[in-house]
């Protein structure tokens, strides 16, 4: 599959360094510097290259959108037309010090999103984990019980594919519905980055959700 990657900080980084790594085909895009999009890709051991927003995206089989809220509109100018393309959001509405949402309760950063890309086919995952626990649930993914992630969106089609691209990262992917879930699953992120970054623990924390009484 080809992926590309708008946004190539830590999540995007990452998350593009492991989907090169599970044997897809990976352009990382939007950095502060070439330099950094290059040793990425370099770094990726697998079929990876840098190029700009618009190379990642015009023969993408999915998107990864993992800039901030506050780049969206230049990101996607340069990205062009992303009309019947899957994107993978997982970029959260903060304010620009990142200490609050600036949509939540009757929307979402994921559907506010929709509404920019009304023909593109919006799927809202990986933003509920912090990037520092990537590598270790990869490197971790033949273990019988993995950590949950949940995703949602409205295009099955777009949905299958995302819950795929969850597997190869080493997670056990949970649908939790359509895309206004987003209401929900954008604050449960918060709880997730407080209990990460402001417990005595440190930030490689994932979360599993068992199923009682079967």
């Amino acid at each position: 599959m080809r992926i590309g990657i708008l946004g190539s900080g830590l999540m995007g980084g990452k998350l593009g360094m492991i989907f090169a790594r599970a044997g897809h085909d990976v352009i990382f895009s939007y950095a502060r510097s070439e330099q950094k999009l290059k040793r990425l890709a370099r770094e990726a051991k697998g079929k990876a290259r840098a190029g700009t927003p618009r190379e990642a995206a015009q023969d993408a089989d999915a998107v990864l959108l993992a800039v901030h809220w506050l780049r969206f509109d230049d990101v996607l100018k340069q990205a062009g037309d992303l009309s019947g393309k899957l994107v993978l959001t997982c970029s959260m509405p903060m304010n620009e010090d990142n200490t609050e949402l600036v949509v939540a309760h009757t929307s979402s950063g994921a559907e506010e999103l929709a509404k920019r890309m009304p023909k593109a086919r919006i799927v809202a995952a990986f933003g509920t984990v912090p990037s520092e626990v990537l590598f270790g649930v990869y490197e971790a993914r033949r273990k019988a019980h993995r950590p949950s992630l949940v995703y949602c969106g409205d295009d099955r089609r777009g949905k299958n594919v995302a819950a795929g691209l969850i597997r190869d990262v080493g997670f056990d992917p949970v649908d939790a519905g359509p895309l206004r879930i987003a209401r929900y699953t954008e604050p449960f992120t918060m709880l997730i980055a407080q209990l990460a970054y402001e417990g005595k623990e440190g930030p490689e924390l994932a979360y599993r959700f068992e199923r009682l009484g079967k």
